[in-house]
C-alpha cells in the first residue's frame, strides 16, 4: 500500500468512548488516517478527536439534540441519528473523504451503523462489529456488502476476548481499503436479468445470446433480496439494459409471500429511463415456506411443494387481474424505452400444458389486465411460445437490443 487509507469510524462515543479509542488506536497502528463520527445522543468523549459531533448528525436529519434527549425515546433517537449519519456518510463519500467505514455496538449501535451504510456504494469496505452478528440482520443489512463480525462478548468494555476481535477488524478494514478496484467503464455492455428456478432455461439462453455479443450479464435470483439488489444497482446506473424475465416478486408482495422485494420493485429502470424488457415470469405463483407455514386463508388453494421448505401457490384470476394492473401502472411511469413480452403458452416451468400449474384462464386474465392498463406507447407483444422456449428467449434479447440501439 503506497498511500495511507482513510477509515471512517462511527459509533456511540457517549457510552463507549474507551472501546472506540482502542479501535482508533488499532487503525492508526495499521497506518490509516481516521475520521470519527459520533452518533451518541447523551454526550461525547475526550479520549480522541471527533470530526463530526452528535449535534451535527442530529441536525442533518432535521432534529435537535436537546429535544431528542428530552424525549427520552431510545428508538426514536437511533432512527434520527441513523438517518443523519447516513446523509453525512453519503456526502463525505461523494467527496472521496474516506476509503472504508467501520462501526460497532449492541442493538442500538448496530442499528445506527448499518443504517448509516445504506447510502454507500457496493465495493466500498464496510465492517460492523456487533453483538447481533449471528442473528438475522437481513432487514438492516439490506442489499449492501457489509461484513458482520460477532463481538462474542458485549461491546461495553475492553477485555481479553474483544480486544483481538477489534484488532483483527481494524486490520481487515485497512487491508480491504487498500484493494484497488479499477473503474469499470463498460456499463454500456452490462445487462441485468432476473431469474427463478422455474425460468432458468429462458434466462440461460438469454445469457448465452448476450455473452456471444460481448455483453456482461448479471443474474439476480427473484427471491426478494435478489430483486432489491437488482433495483439498487439499477439506481446506481450500473446497467445499460434490463431483462426482467422473472417478476414473481410482485405476486409475493400482493399476497404476502416470502419472496417480496417490497413495494418499489419494477420501478428503478423506469425511473432512470434505462431500456427494459419486462416478462411476467413466474407470476403464476406465490412463494411460501413449508406447507405448514402457508397462511390459513390459502390452505384450500392449489398448492405445490417445490421442495420441502418451499410451497408454491397458483395465482387465481382475481389476483392476476390485480397483478396486471400493478405491473402496468409501474411501467406507465417510465421515462425510457420499455416493452412487455407475454409467453402465451405458460409463465413458468410448471405452467405448461400437462403440468401442475397450467391454467390458461388465469394466465389470460393476467395478459388482458396488463393490456387494459398499459399505456399505448408501451409495446405489448403476445408470443406463441412458453417462457422457457428458446424462441421466446431470442425474441426477448432481440427486443432489448432494438431498444438499446
Amino acid at each position: 500500500m503506497t498511500q495511507k487509507p482513510t477509515i471512517l469510524m462511527l459509533g456511540c462515543f457517549d457510552t463507549k468512548g474507551e472501546i472506540f479509542a482502542f479501535l482508533r488506536d488499532c487503525l492508526l497502528a495499521q497506518r490509516a488516517e481516521v475520521i470519527t463520527v459520533n452518533v451518541g445522543v447523551m454526550g461525547s468523549t475526550a479520549l480522541f478527536p471527533i470530526e463530526v459531533e452528535a449535534n451535527k448528525v442530529c441536525e442533518t436529519a432535521g432534529g435537535n439534540l436537546e429535544a431528542i434527549r428530552g424525549k427520552n425515546d431510545r428508538g426514536h433517537a437511533m432512527e434520527v441519528m441513523g438517518s443523519g449519519a447516513a446523509k453525512i456518510l453519503a456526502d463525505l463519500q461523494k467527496q472521496k473523504k474516506f476509503d472504508g467505514v467501520i462501526g460497532m455496538g449492541g442493538g442500538s449501535g448496530t442499528y445506527v451503523t448499518l443504517k448509516s451504510m445504506q447510502g454507500l456504494p457496493l465495493g466500498m469496505p464496510k465492517i460492523c462489529i456487533s453483538t447481533l452478528a449471528s442473528k438475522d440482520l437481513s432487514d438492516l443489512v439490506g442489499v449492501k456488502d457489509v461484513l458482520l463480525m460477532p463481538s462474542v462478548v458485549d461491546v461495553a468494555a475492553l477485555n481479553s476476548i474483544i480486544k483481538p476481535i477489534i484488532q483483527q477488524a481494524a486490520a481487515a478494514i485497512v487491508a480491504m481499503s487498500g484493494v484497488v478496484i479499477p473503474e469499470n467503464s463498460a456499463t454500456s455492455k452490462r445487462i441485468a436479468i432476473s431469474m427463478f428456478g422455474n425460468t432458468s432455461a429462458c434466462v440461460d439462453h438469454c445469457t448465452q445470446l448476450l455473452e456471444a455479443e460481448g455483453y456482461e450479464v448479471m443474474t439476480f435470483h427473484a427471491n426478494g433480496l435478489g430483486g432489491k439488489a437488482m433495483e439498487s444497482l439499477v439506481l446506481e446506473a450500473c446497467f445499460a439494459g434490463v431483462l426482467d424475465i422473472t417478476t414473481t416478486e410482485l405476486a409475493d408482495e400482493l399476497c404476502g409471500g416470502v419472496c417480496s422485494a417490497g413495494p418499489n420493485r419494477l420501478e428503478a429502470a423506469a425511473q432512470l429511463g434505462i431500456p427494459q424488457v419486462v416478462v411476467p415470469g413466474c407470476m403464476d405463483m406465490v412463494n411460501f415456506g413449508t406447507m405448514e407455514s402457508v397462511p390459513e386463508k390459502y390452505k384450500n388453494r392449489q398448492l405445490y411443494s417445490w421442495v420441502p421448505t418451499v410451497t408454491l401457490m397458483r395465482t387465481n384470476e382475481d389476483e392476476n387481474k390485480a397483478l396486471g394492473e400493478i405491473l402496468a401502472k409501474k411501467l406507465n411511469q417510465g421515462l425510457g424505452p420499455t416493452a412487455v413480452l407475454f409467453p402465451v403458452k405458460g409463465l413458468s416451468q410448471i405452467d405448461a400444458a400437462g403440468n401442475v400449474f397450467y391454467n390458461p384462464e388465469s394466465t389470460q386474465a393476467l395478459s388482458k389486465s396488463i393490456q387494459d392498463n398499459l399505456k399505448s406507447e408501451i409495446p405489448f407483444v403476445n408470443l406463441p411460445f412458453h417462457i422457457n422456449d428458446q424462441e421466446f428467449a431470442k425474441a426477448a434479447v432481440e427486443k432489448l437490443w432494438e431498444m438499446m440501439k
